[in-house]
């Protein structure tokens, strides 16, 4: 094959359109933040260093296309194993405030302090290990079972929530967010796994039932809760400040409060490019849609959102499109993960949703996040990247 065959051959398979929707993201994200620096919070660029970060991001979306789907498979639980090591490393690491392997911000263990590569929050490339995980093993048990069952798809969903466990053991207590965002993944799985519904429907309902009992206890009964249960008073103020904000105006309802004002005033148009005036913490990270709303108002969240609903539905048509189970699964995975952060963190801007420390997927602030998300959509590009080479020969390969 010629040079300029390969290079056509390259032209026609990379997917060009989801390329096209992450470097838009990529730029509402930069201008959003730079924005954002003019609140006076910190002297760091935080633009440049998102700048810096894409450009890394964008490397790792092309490194992904070295390995086919079926070579991913292969590594899938090395990966699990290997994040698995970086969460024990959080979670037993010495630290302290802002010091050490491990170190504590903001009252939590969510990072580590590696040399060269920096501060980097494992949770989020686990979040990817996973999905590649639960897609072999949802695969190979079809694979492997040639008459489906009650009883196989119950083994099957054993299966799934025993791998489920593995990462929550380790980041619940510290990040209850991320730990949404692995359930998030795996109902997403699920749902498409083929499992009956015989089987699901008790899940679910139980599941819903359970967590509305918690949000009911957290309010009715949190003596119960802090003595019994164990759960950390500052989670429990976190559902009182949602529901109610403007009772906690000066502590836990502050930041709510102060976002929901800036969104408000945005109105229609908004204020244009920093003409924003509210006041809002940490508004470059997990309240970037803060930024968004107050300066370019309505018309400027909206066309954002939207942005969000045609990478999810490229990725769905994508998903559609396959034939090969496990690529199917890691797409499912991938839009799941993508869908529930961009869901929770515009809700918790708005009110809809508590407040957790879920970033806005490709805009927000953040090295890991940037890297995860990165190699996430990364898988996606690689799926469809070789998914047309088998309509070709062998002598074509």
């Amino acid at each position: 094959m010629s040079l300029q065959d390969k290079k056509d051959t390259f032209f026609n398979r990379f997917d060009w359109k989801l390329a096209l929707i992450i470097i838009a993201l990529a730029i509402v994200s930069v201008i959003a933040i730079s924005s954002a620096q003019t609140s006076g919070q910190y002297l760091t660029n935080f633009a440049l260093k998102q700048v810096v970060w894409f450009v890394v991001g964008f490397i790792l979306i092309g490194m992904t296309l070295v390995l086919e789907p079926e070579q991913y498979k292969k590594i899938a639980w090395f990966t699990l194993l290997f994040g698995l090591v970086l969460l024990a490393l959080v979670k037993w690491g010495p630290g302290g405030p802002g010091t050490g392997l491990a170190p504590i911000y903001n009252g939590a263990k969510r990072w580590l302090n590696l040399p060269v590569i920096g501060r980097i929050q494992p949770s989020e490339f686990v979040k990817i290990f996973y999905i590649l995980v639960i897609a072999r093993v949802v695969s190979k048990h079809h694979e492997n079972t040639s008459i489906k069952t009650i009883q196989t798809d119950f083994i099957l969903l054993l299966k799934i929530l025993g791998i489920l466990a593995l990462p929550l053991f380790f980041i619940i207590n510290q990040d209850l967010g991320t730990s949404l965002v692995f359930l998030a993944i795996t109902l997403g799985v699920i749902v498409v796994s083929g499992i009956s519904w015989k089987l699901l429907a008790p899940l679910f309902v139980g599941g819903a039932a359970l967590g509305a009992t918690v949000l009911w206890m957290s309010v009715y009964a949190q003596d119960f809760l802090r003595e019994k249960v164990g759960l950390d008073e500052f989670r429990m103020k976190r559902v009182y400040s949602w529901l109610d904000p403007y009772s906690y105006p000066s502590n836990e309802g502050f930041n709510l409060i102060q976002t929901m004002t800036g969104i408000g005033s945005g109105e229609l148009f908004g204020k244009g490019y920093k003409g924003r005036e509210v006041y809002v913490p940490e508004n470059h990270t997990d309240f970037i849609f803060s930024i968004i709303g107050e300066e370019y108002g309505f018309i400027g969240s909206s066309l954002v959102i939207i942005l969000f609903f045609i990478l999810i539905y490229h990725l769905t048509k994508i998903s559609l499109s396959l034939n090969d189970p496990f690529s199917i699964y890691i797409t499912t995975g991938v839009i799941s993960m993508i869908a529930f952060h961009v869901i929770e963190n515009i809700g918790m801007n708005i009110q809809l949703l508590p407040i957790t420390g879920i970033p806005l997927p490709f805009i927000s602030f953040g090295g890991s996040s940037i890297f995860s998300m990165s190699i996430a959509v990364g898988l996606v590009f690689s799926i469809r990247y070789h998914q047309r080479t088998y309509m070709f020969s062998d002598e074509d390969h």
